[in-house]
């Protein structure tokens, strides 16, 4: 036999680069470092976004705020409410045992954002919805141990 057509042989199998190895809960939560800070980056950039320029004029009831939910029919109440909840799940989209369950409440607000948007506002920014839909599933998906661990603490107090 040729040097190129010799079979080659080894002794162990070879390891993966970054093994991962399953929590408690079954899950896969062991990121490299770069994973764990690009996710970590984004949930600090969508939790400035939600709770600047999302939740603040709704908070201070800027006038362009107070047209579009006088058109959805509900009135300043639900513009207050809506931007209470962006408010404080932005707060908890950056504190680590809430992260998962943040991005999971955040997923279903942008999904009456989406449909608000198709059905009101004639679809004109319903791409925006959408997209940041998808950033929040990544984010609730990447962080789904601490949703486990949330779910675990919450069935031990009770």
């Amino acid at each position: 036999m040729s040097a190129s057509t010799a079979p080659i042989a080894t002794t162990a199998p070879i390891a993966p680069i970054a093994a991962t190895a399953p929590d408690t809960n079954g899950f896969d939560t062991k990121l490299s470092r770069r994973s764990h800070l690009a996710v970590r980056t984004l949930q600090i950039v969508l939790a400035v976004f939600m709770a600047i320029p999302s939740a603040g004029p709704k908070l201070v009831g800027h006038s362009s705020a107070a047209e579009s939910f006088d058109k959805i029919g509900f009135g300043d109440w639900f513009m207050y409410l809506t931007g209470g909840l962006e408010l404080a799940g932005a707060i908890a989209l950056v504190i680590p045992l809430l992260s998962g369950l943040s991005a999971l409440a955040f997923m279903g607000l942008m999904t009456g954002a989406f449909i608000t948007q198709i059905t009101v506002f004639d679809g004109q920014y319903a791409i925006t919805p959408v997209i940041l839909f998808v950033a929040f599933g990544g984010i609730a998906w990447v962080r789904r141990n601490h949703t486990a661990e949330l779910i675990a603490l919450v069935r031990k107090r009770f």
